[in-house]
């Protein structure tokens, strides 16, 4: 062990989460005082959101990855409790015409976060202890599918399509890097792409959306308003930007640009340069986190660490997709940068594990 975490991990880090301390703050003191008559409310929810995740980083930096390891079934149970809870009318609160909150005191918390992180912990554990039957589908694969599936039904009833994404994504990289044979994910990719047509024409809303994502002018003021404004925000930054602060679009034209829109906010103020160098740091990280993954001592640090970055990752991609147009709205928050409670202080805590990790690697 050489007791230091990565440090170039631990810089990319805090550089994304001041920028998007930043962002926060410009991209809604508008909204802000229009809704709640202060500049800084978003502001100041943001820095107590990250000053919590810090906390959270530095304290599962400092606690053995192997100790989520051996309590790694209680956590995912805890987790599909949260998920089960959530669905009671009363206690899950509804956001967005999605029912994902569960409400505490002033704040909430959003289940499926906590879900993404625990289903990553049990997986880990499970696939280091069971490599050996991974191309098996009845002892190894098919086990694994059932726990995944269930979870993302859960995420589902919610609705959330977006987070159910990610975790599927992330736990189908972890399986098919632990050796999982080709032909399985043949047959789960065609179930997957049947079952993918059935989610979206059962509901009218991801119908709206699909149709959005090809033509949004043909609704440009009901379900293609969102891209179109994106794009309206992202086209006049240019190169170097309108300059940090200035941007129009946050003047009620793009919806709540504080969370899953933070990116446009971001290439309209700081043009082309700035939206490229966020993109840097988190290819930046992406490498680090590939690297301590392929470094660490045992295969339930090698699955626990990529399956992080893996998360990571796709929720980067997939949130950046929706804002320059190249996927259908999804309502995938941007890691680091984008407002939320759950979602930056388990994104820090799932960054802490990763730090942990890289104390024991020669990375």
């Amino acid at each position: 062990m050489k007791d230091k975490p990565d440090y170039t991990l631990l810089s990319i880090v805090v550089l994304l989460l001041i920028v998007g301390v930043v962002m926060v703050f410009s991209s809604s003191y508008i909204w802000a005082d229009y809704k709640y008559s202060d500049t800084f409310y978003f502001l100041k929810r943001q820095l107590l959101f990250a000053g919590a995740g810090v906390v959270a980083m530095f304290f599962t930096m400092y606690t053995p990855y192997n100790t989520w390891g051996r309590y790694a079934k209680i956590i995912l149970l805890s987790c599909f409790f949260l998920l089960l809870i959530v669905l009671i009318p009363g206690i899950g609160m509804v956001r967005g015409g999605a029912q994902s909150w569960i409400g505490v005191g002033a704040f909430s918390i959003q289940p499926s976060e906590f879900m993404k992180l625990g289903m990553i912990i049990f997986l880990s554990a499970y696939l280091a202890a069971n490599q050996k039957y991974i191309t098996s589908f009845k002892k190894g694969f098919f086990p694994s599918l059932i726990l995944v599936f269930t979870a993302f039904g859960l995420i589902m009833l919610q609705p959330d399509l977006g987070t159910g994404m990610v975790l599927v994504l992330t736990s189908m990289v972890m399986i098919f890097v632990a050796g999982a044979r080709i032909s399985h994910f043949i047959g789960l990719a065609v179930i997957g792409i049947i079952g993918f047509v059935f989610l979206i024409l059962s509901a009218p809303y991801r119908i709206s959306r699909i149709t959005a994502f090809l033509n949004p002018w043909e609704d440009p003021l009901g379900d293609g308003f969102q891209i179109i404004q994106s794009l309206y925000a992202i086209g006049p930054g240019g190169l170097m930007g309108v300059g940090l602060g200035e941007s129009l679009q946050k003047y009620f034209y793009l919806p709540e640009p504080q969370t899953d829109f933070i990116f446009a906010i971001l290439g309209e103020e700081l043009g082309f340069i700035g939206g490229t160098v966020v993109i840097i740091l988190f290819a930046l990280l992406f490498w680090r986190g590939i690297k301590i993954s392929l470094e660490a001592p045992d295969l339930f640090g090698r699955f626990l660490a990529l399956g992080i970055v893996t998360m990571l990752t796709i929720q980067v991609m997939i949130n950046v997709s929706v804002v320059i147009g190249l996927i259908p709205v999804t309502g995938i928050t941007l890691p680091f940068l984008s407002y939320g409670g759950s979602s930056l202080t388990l994104t820090l805590c799932s960054v802490g594990v990763l730090l942990n990790i890289s104390r024991y690697t020669k990375v």
